[in-house]
């Protein structure tokens, strides 16, 4: 069976995973500080603080920034459902729009449409790991009749002055726009690092600040330090020093801090993670080459003028299909041994979202997009025998269900 996603893992990592293990530090210490300050080296972000997950990430940023009852935080209908769920957690509302007819990524005029003066942030997806526009989302929001609207109820919003633009880079790190790399695109940008991840630390993930210099950043990183350690001033690794036992609690925090156990996986990852870009994009091209001739094919966008993807999802769409040929599609292709994967199920279709209110036909887009996309697997060491039985795979199922 081809596996879909699988993490490499191989005797570079397990080596380095064992120096920690010896080293004594399996918590947080050198090795994650070294992470977080190679992150900040490749994104060219002012500052990074590595966290246990994605989601525990975004959690305690949206505290930070002081959302909460009665605030609106825009994001794509299409997304995984962490994207909203943070929102709910946070005791804000989710405003869903819907996404561009040539990509997957979140429409600005969508969000322009929904802009209240409630709106204290958005949340733009790079799905697939193909940058938004950041361009004119981060003018947007400096638009004077948006600015108008903007009422800040917390301190970093009063100094930032209107709505914050964050972006789930989740799927994309290792993206560029304009020359500039994904976390240093917009105001902060939140990565994932779990197991299927480009980069994995087999679970994980980090926040990278890029706002203005009114903010300090060496400050935001001492909070943020704090706030995922329960709100206490010390770390495992400052308490070490001699006589350094006392410590206080600031405020009452998270606990998300990233192991030094994850940053050993995540040092190797980043240190040859343009191989690992490489050949993706390799497959990407087999897969375009392969599929471009076919009538049936939509390819997926990774590539334009002033973007590059971070080839994390190859979300091909099978033009005229509906929802159910999809999934016989996808069964014939599970039939032959290969996996794939649907990116995602729309957040109006789950339940958790539906009763809550939100409706799938307000956002055509999306489901234009959802019900004939199928992901293909791409990744490290998928060689190019396993990419040719993928190809053949997907032809003959779709081939089986279009006759």
């Amino acid at each position: 069976m081809i596996p879909f996603s699988p993490p490499r893992i191989d005797q570079k990592v397990i080596d380095e995973v064992t120096l920690a293990l010896k080293s004594g530090w399996i918590t947080t210490g050198p090795r994650t500080k070294q992470f977080e300050k190679n992150i900040s080296e490749y994104t060219n972000c002012k500052t990074t603080v590595a966290v246990n997950s994605w989601t525990m990430g975004m959690q305690v940023l949206l505290h930070w920034w002081g959302i909460g009852e009665g605030d609106e935080v825009i994001l794509p209908a299409y997304t995984y459902c962490a994207s909203a769920n943070v929102i709910i957690h946070a005791g804000a509302k989710p405003v869903m729009v819907d996404i561009n007819p040539e990509d997957f990524n979140i429409s600005v005029d969508a969000i322009r449409n929904a802009i209240t003066p409630r709106t204290k942030a958005i949340i733009a997806v790079d799905l697939a790991g193909f940058p938004c526009d950041y361009d004119q989302i981060n003018a947007l929001v400096k638009e004077s009749s948006v600015l108008s609207q903007f009422k800040a109820n917390s301190e970093q919003q009063e100094n930032l002055g209107r709505i914050l633009v964050i972006a789930d880079a989740a799927h994309s790190f290792g993206a560029e726009m304009n020359g500039m790399k994904s976390g240093a695109l917009t105001d902060i940008s939140t990565f994932s690092f779990h197991a299927v991840k480009n980069l994995t630390t087999a679970e994980g993930g980090a926040l990278c600040f890029n706002l203005p210099q009114s903010f300090d950043h060496e400050d935001i990183y001492k909070t943020f330090c704090t706030m995922i350690l329960h709100g206490q001033n010390k770390d495992a690794l400052a308490k070490t020093q001699k006589g350094n036992w006392r410590y206080d609690v600031e405020e009452p925090g998270f606990k998300c801090n990233m192991t030094d156990l994850q940053a050993a996986i995540g040092l190797i990852e980043l240190e040859r993670y343009q191989e690992n870009l490489d050949r993706r994009k390799q497959i990407f091209e087999s897969y375009d080459n392969a599929f471009s001739n076919e009538s049936w094919a939509i390819l997926p966008v990774h590539t334009t003028s002033n973007k590059t993807s971070s080839y994390h999802l190859y979300q091909l769409r099978i033009k005229g299909i509906s929802e159910d040929q999809r999934d016989a599609i996808m069964q014939g292709i599970f039939d032959q041994d290969v996996s794939v994967n649907v990116h995602f199920l729309p957040l109006p279709t789950l339940t958790a979202y539906k009763k809550r209110g939100y409706k799938m036909e307000e956002y055509p887009e999306t489901w234009n997009k959802y019900a004939n996309e199928i992901s293909l697997p791409v990744y490290f060491d998928l060689n190019e025998s396993q990419v040719s039985t993928v190809i053949n795979a997907v032809k003959t199922s779709v081939l089986k269900v279009l006759k």
